[in-house]
């Protein structure tokens, strides 16, 4: 998972959804976690990963229920929930963290 490192790394946001393909709620969040990623574009990165063929990454992020969704912007999580989010909470959320203190004038 080197790339899953290298993208949370980067300024941008990255959200993060920790799923299984047998979790129902993830089902329904796959459709939802689509929408943002073509709302958002390139303003922030939007993953998947796959909790039964990375159990040492769910580990490390504590994932204890999925659908678990994590933001990270320059490596940390910046915001975390579990349960399915609506396009409209995540996309704000992005928004929230799309700027460093660096970019604000």
């Amino acid at each position: 998972m080197n790339d899953f490192e290298k993208l949370i790394q980067e300024d941008k946001p990255t959200l993060v959804d920790f799923f299984a393909t047998w979790c129902g709620p993830c089902k329904m969040q796959a459709p939802i976690l689509e929408e943002v990623k073509k709302k958002v574009g390139d303003k922030a990165n939007v993953i998947k990963v796959d909790i039964d063929k990375n159990e040492e990454l769910a580990r490390t992020y504590r994932v204890q229920s999925v659908p678990t969704i994590i933001l990270f912007k320059n490596g940390e999580p910046v915001w975390r929930a579990v349960g399915v989010q609506s396009s409209d909470v995540l996309e704000a959320k992005i928004y929230d963290h799309q700027y460093t203190k660096s970019d604000e004038y």
